[in-house]
């Protein structure tokens, strides 16, 4: 497997957590009153905004050099930490 392959991978893999995150939040907006349901909703759309420009740039990179790959990846670490924290701040505001 080449190194892009391997960061392809990676980026991927990324793109599912978001999405599985995304999914759990939306069950959990299934659930709520309707108050709380339209907030819910409202941080699912911020989330799932902060994912598109990794899930968008995913097909782009599968056909990237391998040179380039180091720098994509930093910009996609770069994109699932700001994910990442939105996402457990959003979470701990729902307990």
């Amino acid at each position: 497997m080449s190194k892009r392959d391997e960061y392809v991978a990676k980026l991927k893999q990324t793109v599912d957590e978001f999405n599985e995150k995304i999914a759990e939040l939306e069950v959990k907006a299934n659930h709520a009153q309707a108050e709380a349901k339209a907030e819910i909703e409202k941080q699912i759309a911020s989330l799932k905004e902060q994912a598109k420009p990794l899930t968008d740039k995913l097909d782009h990179w599968k056909e990237a050099s391998e040179e380039k790959m180091d720098e994509y990846l930093k910009e996609a670490k770069k994109i699932r930490d700001a994910f990442v924290h939105s996402y457990n701040y959003f979470k701990s505001q729902l307990k």
